[in-house]
């Protein structure tokens, strides 16, 4: 593998900020976000990159290899959760296994917000209908997830409130406001493009850098949880967002998607969801300890995935389109 490719990401601004914000927890400075701020951050970067997405998506069109991606993004996103509960069930009870495999199903926006930034770093492009992509696999692995819990579950007794579900799912914020910001691209166009550019891409690394600040407190405050999880869940949350790397480049390449598409189809298919999934799963999966899941997804494989993850799949899609 080319080692200059990991120490190209890991000197990315972001990136040096998330390992600052690490930095800080372990010294024991008293440096920190106050919470409305995150929120708003989130946002934004939600905001710009579907906003972008939507700008870019009525350049490129609707075409054949579109609606095959957005396809085989859903497929994915239902099919992670399944194999994976199998896999989880054989060391967790059945909550737990759910509650994992729904949000190693799902995805992490910020990981693909960041992705995207090394893209832009290297030069190499992408299509703003990955962003389509990105708001279609964060729903179905919730709904999945709770399936499994009712199939398996041996508590005859339990009921979902499925509308409260279906709603957690489809319109929290997140889905809402990418979603949103997409078709407000797409309707907008080239001329929207070109109003936002200052707010939409003149202040989106910085913004991005705080984030991950704030990302690299909250990742170090959780790596104590992860004693409560013992090696098979820390090898689980590094192994299998490889392996979902590896399926989504094959699909990629079968597809025939060009290499940014591919990496960022790859890195949609390796993160896992650290905000929704676990919203969700509190709400209707109270058995299952959040500690499992929110530690291995935000402790783990985040770190994993915006440090190593991005340059290493990348490193794979040049050996398979050579």
């Amino acid at each position: 593998m080319d080692v200059s490719l990991i120490v190209s990401n890991i000197l990315n601004p972001p990136i040096l900020f998330f390992f600052l914000g690490m930095t800080a927890v372990f010294v024991k400075s008293d440096l920190e976000i106050p919470p409305p701020v995150p929120k708003l951050l989130s946002l934004y970067l939600l905001l710009a990159i579907g906003f972008k997405g939507g700008v870019e998506l009525i350049k490129s069109g609707i075409t054949q290899e579109v609606i095959l991606t957005l396809i085989a993004a859903m497929l994915m996103a239902c099919f992670v959760p399944i194999y994976t509960f199998f896999i989880l069930k054989l060391k967790l009870d059945i909550y737990d296994a759910a509650a994992i495999a729904a949000t190693y199903g799902s995805i992490s926006a910020v990981t693909f917000i960041t992705a995207s930034a090394f893209l832009n770093e290297l030069g190499i492009t992408f299509d703003g209908y990955m962003v389509a992509a990105l708001a279609l696999m964060e729903s179905p692995a919730i709904i999945v997830g709770l399936i499994l819990v009712n199939l398996f579950s041996v508590d005859e007794k339990r009921e979902f409130a499925w509308g409260e579900v279906l709603q957690e799912a489809f319109l929290n914020s997140s889905v809402f406001l990418l979603v949103g910001s997409l078709i407000i691209g797409f309707l907008t166009g080239e001329r929207g493009g070109k109003t936002l550019e200052p707010f939409t891409q003149g202040i989106f690394y910085g913004v991005l850098s705080f984030f991950l600040l704030d990302m690299g407190l909250v990742a170090a405050k959780r790596i104590k949880d992860l004693q409560k999880t013992g090696f098979f869940l820390i090898s689980f949350a590094i192994l299998i967002p490889i392996v979902n790397a590896v399926i989504g480049l094959a699909i990629a390449k079968f597809i025939g998607m060009p290499q940014g598409d591919s990496l960022l189809f790859a890195v949609l298919c390796a993160s896992a969801s650290y905000i929704a999934v676990p919203a969700a799963m509190r709400m209707t999966v109270p058995e299952a300890n959040p500690s499992l899941y929110v530690s291995t997804a935000l402790a783990v494989t985040f770190p994993f995935n915006i440090i190593v993850g991005i340059p290493l799949y990348l490193y794979g899609i040049n050996l398979f389109w050579r």
